[in-house]
């Protein structure tokens, strides 16, 4: 089985690993929360990020909020029967970094990085040599960076495919700022689509 994500919409994502365990990302918006969580991840605790309500968690479910991210004042590494977890930084004039962190996923050998809500980061800078296969990347200009900013993001990152994910508030997906997003690699994804990674 490949392993797949489902973008259900604005900054929300379900991740189905290979051998079937199911991880999800910041839930709040759209569908697809019909499979029980193995894991579930919360990069900060605004309304639009923690509606943790919507999974339901098999016994035994890993939950890592922005406060076990951050415990003791870093950014923790977790490892989750060989899903690696790795909280990195995630900040801009709304997004406390003390309080909002961004996540680099790697399952089944694939590196993901879920930037969560934030412009750019100092942290960025070292991601270029991590290799990175994919980058999901907010761009609505209002809580975060904009599209030049994400674009910018983007080359300094230098994931294989980057996603434009959170860009309008209010809205699961905005067609003409995806479209705008001038990055390498891009793909386009709307919500409710499921894609092989």
């Amino acid at each position: 089985m490949a392993t797949k994500l489902l973008y259900q919409g604005h900054g929300s994502y379900r991740i189905t690993a290979a051998d079937g365990r199911v991880i999800y990302i910041d839930p709040y918006a759209g569908e697809g929360y019909d499979k029980p969580a193995d894991i579930l991840l919360v990069s900060h605790q605004h309304d639009d990020h923690n509606k943790t309500e919507l999974v339901t968690q098999k016994p035994g479910c890993t939950v890592i909020t922005n406060a076990e991210a951050l415990e003791g004042g870093k950014h923790n590494t977790f490892d989750v029967k060989g899903i690696i977890i790795e909280a990195v930084e995630a900040c801009n004039v709304n997004h406390d970094p003390k309080q909002c962190v961004g996540f680099i996923l790697t399952i089944d050998d694939i590196k993901i990085y879920i930037a969560s809500d934030t412009s750019k980061t100092k942290s960025m800078e070292s991601f270029y040599e991590r290799k990175l296969d994919y980058a999901l990347l907010p761009l609505d200009g209002f809580y975060n960076m904009d599209l030049a900013e994400a674009a910018e993001c983007a080359r300094l990152i230098g994931a294989r495919v980057n996603i434009p994910v959170h860009m309008k508030p209010g809205e699961l997906f905005d067609k003409d700022r995806a479209e705008a997003f001038d990055a390498p690699g891009k793909r386009i994804v709307t919500p409710g689509e499921e894609i092989d990674l």
